[in-house]
């Protein structure tokens, strides 16, 4: 599962927000991706991945910020 399925599916779960206005360029406070969400969403993340995320990541403002992290921490990641 890519990052951005993986958001897009548990920000559709856990909130109103419709599928398409979760893009890349899109603010994560505007798609309802609080810091308590974005924490769900990043330990869902570790939980389906296996990957441990470190604790001091830098705070993401958009999706693709996040995204960016997610995908360098992933195995074979982008550096």
């Amino acid at each position: 599962m890519d990052a951005l399925t993986l958001i897009r599916d548990f920000v559709c779960s856990h909130s109103e927000i419709e599928r398409d206005k979760v893009v890349p360029e899109a603010v994560l406070a505007e798609v309802g991706i609080d810091s308590l969400m974005l924490l769900e969403v990043m330990f869902e993340y570790e939980e389906k991945t296996g990957v441990k995320l470190p604790d001091d990541l830098p705070t993401p403002v958009t999706v693709q910020d996040l995204i960016d992290q997610l995908e360098r921490l992933a195995p074979g990641g982008k550096t």
